[in-house]
Parts: structure tokens; C-alpha cells; sequence
């Protein structure tokens, strides 16, 4: 069955080993790609997901040590939700209390459990209790030192567009990307893929708001799944249709991806599944070493000079 739903989620944040203390220690996350942004490789490009890497479970940091803060408005990604089993929101709500994190408090979002939070960049994000199925492969919780196998983060809920007009982004999602509208609850309309991980997308019309600005904390842009380059490309001619522009495909080593600013003012990203996170490291060791696409490989000496230290 084709997958249809969030491949990943990337933003910016401020310092690097920051970011990865908090991901990796506070929210057990494992680090599965540790690279440089490949349009600037100053800079890295750090990835999160579930053991093995998979679609819908990935969140991404340019992390930037000085950068200033972003400020969320019309166009931009509000909130990046992840999923837990029902039974742990207890759990978390006592962790994120033990570290010191703040939090707001536990309310129900379309029937579920959703404990919200910030990172140290004030990116906002959730836990969001939901009842485990076999189907999505949740037993593969990635146990961290800190945060056991059964209370694990398992990939992507979902995200939240915060917009001026839900009508024009609802069109591409359902019409482009393949997910359908499910549920309405105030001023939110859900949709929802195939995926049983990262198949959700809200919008939320607020009308005249803040544009928002990017920066430390704010989402750069949020990926959809495409089975193959085939798909995307047929998805690329949708867009291009509607008169939307869309980039060329470029390689990002681990997928193939195509870029368009939808409606709204988010950018969206379309990512293949293949190749993959284990195309240049074995799963068992995702994470452990920088990797630099060939084209930049001769240039590692002073990309490492320039690099702030990580595990």
C-alpha cells in the first residue's frame, strides 16, 4: 500500500550540541544522520527519527549558533506533534517536569491527549497520547539511557499550519498529496494520509494574522512522502497545473526531493522513501560519524575545521 503523510519536519535551531542534548537525552530521539546542510555546508543538518530512520518519524535542526529567534505566524508551521503510547502521557508529563521543561496544560485535541511544550529554541512541540497498532510498527521504540523502550517517542503525529485561509492549502493536501479531510473541531480542520506514522496535517485560519519570520525555533519546511520518483514527478505536474512553481528534483543523498510553496506561504518539500537513512552506514550504527555526499567529501578537512564539536 502507498504511504501517504509526513515524510520529515526540519527546522532551525540555535546551538548544535544544544539541540542534540535535548532531542537525543530529553526526548530519547536517536540520532540517525548527523550532516552538513548541503547548500551550505557550514552548517549541519542534524536528523532525529525512530531506530531505523523511517519516513514520518524524522525531525530535522539546521542549528545555528547565533541565530536569532523566529517568531511564529500566517504561513508558518505552529506546531510539530509526536506520538506516544496513550498510556505514557503520565510519564512524560512527570519527565518534562523532572528536566525542568515547561509545559502547558494537558488538554484533549480531537479526543487525544496532547501535552505541549518547548524546546530550548522555543520551537513549540507536543506529545500526543495515541493507542499503539501493530500496523504502524510501534514496537520498535527507540530506547534511549534515559527513556525506555515502552514510554518512546514513535515518530510523527502530525504538524499544524497556521494560515489566513484553510481552503487553498486544503485543496493541495487532498487534491497533490493524498490525504483527506477527517475531522473538525473549532477552528481546526484535520487530514489525514495512509501512514499510520506522520499521516496527519491540521489548519488552523486565524484571517488577518502576523506573517511569521524564521529563525532559531521556527519550522523551515515540512516533507511529504512519495513512494518513488515516479509519484513525485506525477505530483510535480499536479502542481505545476495549478500553476504553482516547483523546484527541480535534487538529490539529498537519503531522498530525492522536489520544493513548492504551497498556498498558504508554507514551504512543502516532497521526499522519496528510497534510498534511505542506511544508504552509507549500517542501521546499527546510524548516527555515529559524519557523512558528506560525494561532491563534498574532498572538502572534509575544513568542513570539520569550521564544525562545532558533537558526539
Amino acid at each position: 500500500m502507498v504511504q501517504t503523510g509526513l515524510h520529515h519536519v526540519t527546522a532551525f535551531s540555535g546551538p548544535a550540541l544544544r539541540n542534540l542534548d535535548f532531542h537525543t537525552r530529553i526526548l530519547g530521539l536517536r540520532l540517525v544522520k548527523k550532516t552538513v546542510n548541503f547548500d551550505d555546508p557550514g552548517t549541519y543538518h542534524l536528523y532525529y527519527g525512530d531506530a531505523a530512520g523511517r519516513p514520518g518519524t524524522i525531525l530535522t535542526f539546521f542549528p545555528i549558533e547565533h541565530a536569532a529567534p523566529g517568531r511564529i505566524g500566517v504561513g508558518e508551521t505552529q506546531e510539530t506533534a509526536f506520538r506516544v503510547p496513550r498510556a505514557s502521557i503520565g510519564w512524560w508529563t512527570h519527565r518534562l517536569i523532572e528536566k525542568g521543561v515547561a509545559h502547558e496544560p494537558l488538554v484533549q485535541v480531537f479526543g487525544e491527549p496532547t501535552l505541549r511544550f518547548r524546546d530550548p529554541d522555543g520551537m513549540m512541540l507536543a506529545l500526543v497520547g495515541v493507542d499503539m497498532g501493530a500496523e504502524g510498527g510501534d514496537a520498535e521504540g527507540w530506547a534511549s539511557s534515559e527513556v525506555p523502550a515502552e514510554h518512546a517517542v514513535r515518530g510523527l503525529h502530525g504538524v499544524t499550519l497556521l494560515l489566513d485561509k484553510a481552503e487553498p492549502t486544503a485543496a493541495i493536501l487532498t487534491e497533490v498529496l493524498g490525504l483527506g479531510e477527517v475531522a473538525r473541531e473549532g477552528n481546526l480542520i484535520r487530514f489525514a494520509g495512509s501512514a499510520a506514522i506522520g499521516g496527519l496535517v491540521t489548519l488552523r485560519a486565524v484571517g488577518g494574522f502576523l506573517r511569521g519570520r524564521p529563525g532559531a525555533g521556527s519550522v523551515h519546511h515540512i516533507a511529504f512522502r512519495a513512494a518513488d520518483d515516479a509519484a513525485q514527478a506525477a505530483m510535480g505536474e499536479r502542481l505545476t497545473a495549478r500553476g504553482l512553481h516547483v523546484t527541480e528534483q535534487r538529490d539529498r543523498q537519503y531522498f530525492r526531493s522536489i520544493y513548492f510553496r504551497e498556498p498558504g506561504g508554507v514551504l512543502f518539500e516532497i521526499a522519496t522513501d528510497a534510498p534511505g537513512f542506511a544508504v552509507d552506514e549500517p542501521v546499527e550504527a546510524l548516527g555515529s560519524a559524519l557523512k558528506l555526499p560525494a561532491g563534498l567529501e574532498p572538502h572534509r578537512a575544513e568542513i570539520e575545521a569550521v564544525l562545532p564539536k558533537v558526539a
